[in-house]
C-alpha cells in the first residue's frame, strides 16, 4: 500500500473517532499549523532533569496533609528515630548516599545534609571490577548473603542513643491550701539544701525533700500582712519573704528566726532575686531595690525603668546582669553599676513574668509573655539582638533551664494549663505534661537539676522528673499514697 495513502487513511480514521468538539478544535489548529502530527501508542517520560535526591526526600512529606505532618512531629522519639534510620538506609541502597550514622531527628540539619549530597543516577549500569582487599572492620565479608552495601551495614551497626522517657505522671503531689491564683506573685522556691519554701496565705512553710517533714517558718497574720514572694539565697541558708505591705523580711531557715525586715517599697513585693549577699526586690510601685543584707538598710540602689508592676527578676549566672520583666510588656537588662537599663526589649505584647538565663551559653536570655502574647523569645544580651521566638499557644507563666542539657521547661496558663519541655535551639517539644486544673503559675527546679515542682491555683504542688539523667524504670503502684497535706 502506498505510504501517503496509508497516512491519510489513518488520519481519517482517527478524525472520525474524535468527538465533535475535539474535531472542531483540531480543524482550527490544523488551519493555523499545517504540520502533520505522528500518533503513537507509547509515552516515554524524560527524566534527564530530575534530581532524585530531592524527589526521594520530599516524597513522603508532599503526600501528607499539614495535619498529618503535625501529628507525625508529635510522635515518640523511638518511632522518629526508626523512621530516620529507614530513610537513610533507603538512600544508601537506592541513591548511594554513603550514610554511616543515623542522624538526630531533632536537628534541623537533616534536610540540608540530604540536599548537599552529590547527585547520583537512580540506575547504574557500570560494574566495578576492581577488587578491594578484605578488611573485617571496613568491608562486608564476600561470603555474606546480605544484599546490603558496606555503608548500610555501618549504618545499622552505628550506636544509637536510647531516647529519654519523660513520665507524664507526677511522682509526688502535695496539697497546698490557700496557694493564690495570682499571675504576678512568686510563691514557690527550692533551696540548695533541698528545702521547698511555699507561701500560703499569710504563712511560709518549709517542706524537706529528704524527710518529707513540713514546718511553718513564719506567720504574717499577726501584722495583718500576707506573703507575695519567697526566694532562697544561693547557699540555701536564708530565705527572703516579700509581703503585701511592701516589706522584705530575711529569715534564717535553720534557726527559724527573722534576721531583719527591710522597708522601701510602697506596694506589694512580687519578685525577689539574690546575687551573692545582695538582694533585689521588685514591687507594684514600679521600683527595683538592690540592697546588701550585710550593710545598713540605707545603702540601697533604686532602679526605675518600668512603668507598671515589676513581676519578674533574675540575675545572670555570672552575677553581672539583672533581667527584669514588668506588666508594661517590657524586658529590661541592668548591669551592676548603672542606674539605667543597658538594654530594653519591647517585642512582647503582654506582661513579662517568665525570665530565665541560660547556664550553657553566655548572655543567652529567654523570656515569655502573658495571655495576649503567648510567645517564648530568646535574646543575645551580648549584642542586644533578638534570636528567635515561638508561639506556645497559651500564657507563659514561668521558665527554667536544665542544668545538664540544652533544654528548658515552660509552664502555662490560659488556656491549656500545661507544662512543656523544649529542646534548644531547635525549639522542638520534648514532652507535654498536664494535670493542673488551674494556671501553672509557680515553678522551681530541684538542687540536683533533675526534677521540677509546679504550683497552681488548684492548691496542689506537683513534682515531675523532666531533666533526669537516667531513665526512670519504676512507677508508683498507687496515686493515693502520694498525697500529703501541708499543715
Amino acid at each position: 500500500m502506498d505510504q501517503d495513502y496509508e497516512r491519510r487513511l489513518l488520519r481519517q480514521i482517527n478524525h472520525q473517532n474524535l468527538p465533535a468538539e475535539a474535531r472542531l478544535s483540531k480543524c482550527v489548529s490544523a488551519t493555523c499549523s499545517p504540520v502533520s502530527v505522528k500518533s503513537g501508542d507509547r509515552f516515554i517520560p524524560t527524566r534527564a532533569g530530575s534530581n532524585w535526591s530531592i524527589n526521594f526526600h520530599y516524597a513522603n512529606e508532599n503526600c501528607r496533609s499539614p495535619n498529618q505532618n503535625h501529628k507525625a512531629k508529635d510522635a515518640s522519639a523511638d518511632s522518629s528515630k526508626d523512621t530516620v534510620a529507614y530513610a537513610a538506609l533507603l538512600r544508601n541502597e537506592l541513591l548511594g548516599a554513603g550514610i554511616e550514622t543515623v542522624p538526630d531527628p531533632h536537628t534541623d540539619d537533616r534536610r540540608h545534609a540530604v540536599l548537599s549530597q552529590d547527585s547520583h543516577s537512580l540506575f547504574r549500569y557500570t560494574v566495578h571490577t576492581k577488587r578491594v582487599p578484605f578488611d573485617s572492620d571496613n568491608e562486608v565479608s564476600p561470603y555474606s548473603l546480605s544484599p546490603l552495601s558496606n555503608k548500610s551495614h555501618k549504618l545499622l551497626r552505628s550506636p544509637r542513643k536510647p531516647a529519654r522517657k519523660i513520665s507524664k505522671i507526677p511522682f509526688k503531689v502535695l496539697d497546698a491550701p490557700e496557694l493564690q491564683d495570682d499571675f504576678y506573685l512568686n510563691l514557690v522556691d527550692w533551696s540548695a539544701g533541698n528545702l521547698l519554701s511555699v507561701g500560703l496565705g499569710a504563712c511560709v512553710y518549709l517542706w524537706s525533700a529528704c524527710t518529707s517533714q513540713v514546718t511553718r517558718l513564719c506567720d504574717l497574720s499577726v501584722d495583718g500582712d500576707s506573703v507575695t514572694s519567697v526566694c532562697w539565697n544561693e547557699r540555701g541558708s536564708l530565705v527572703a519573704v516579700g509581703t503585701h505591705k511592701g516589706y522584705v523580711q530575711i529569715w534564717d531557715a535553720a534557726g527559724g528566726r527573722k534576721l531583719t525586715s527591710l522597708e522601701g517599697h510602697s506596694a506589694r513585693v512580687g519578685a525577689l532575686a539574690w546575687n551573692g549577699e545582695q538582694l533585689s526586690s521588685g514591687s507594684r510601685d514600679r521600683v527595683i531595690l538592690q540592697r546588701d543584707v550585710r550593710t545598713p538598710p540605707s545603702a540601697e540602689r533604686r532602679l526605675q525603668g518600668h512603668r507598671q508592676e515589676v513581676c519578674g527578676l533574675k540575675w545572670s549566672p555570672d552575677h553581672q546582669h539583672l533581667a527584669s520583666g514588668g506588666n508594661d510588656n517590657k524586658l529590661l537588662v541592668w548591669n551592676s553599676s548603672s542606674l539605667l537599663p543597658v538594654q530594653q526589649y519591647s517585642d512582647h505584647l503582654a506582661a513579662v513574668k517568665a525570665i530565665a538565663w541560660s547556664p550553657h551559653q553566655h548572655g543567652l536570655l529567654a523570656s515569655g509573655g502573658g495571655t495576649a502574647d503567648r510567645c517564648l523569645r530568646f535574646w543575645n544580651t551580648l549584642t542586644g539582638q533578638a534570636l528567635q521566638s515561638t508561639d506556645t499557644g497559651s500564657q507563659v507563666c514561668n521558665l527554667a533551664w536544665s542544668k545538664h542539657a540544652n533544654e528548658l521547661v515552660s509552664t502555662h496558663g490560659y488556656s491549656q494549663n500545661q507544662i512543656l519541655v523544649w529542646k534548644y535551639p531547635s525549639l522542638t517539644q520534648v514532652a507535654k505534661l498536664t494535670g493542673h486544673s488551674y494556671r501553672v503559675l509557680y515553678l522551681a527546679v530541684s538542687p540536683d537539676g533533675e526534677a521540677i515542682v509546679t504550683g497552681a491555683g488548684d492548691e496542689t504542688l506537683r513534682f515531675w522528673n523532666v531533666f533526669s539523667k537516667t531513665r526512670c524504670t519504676k512507677e508508683s503502684k498507687s496515686v493515693l499514697n502520694l498525697f500529703t497535706r501541708i499543715r
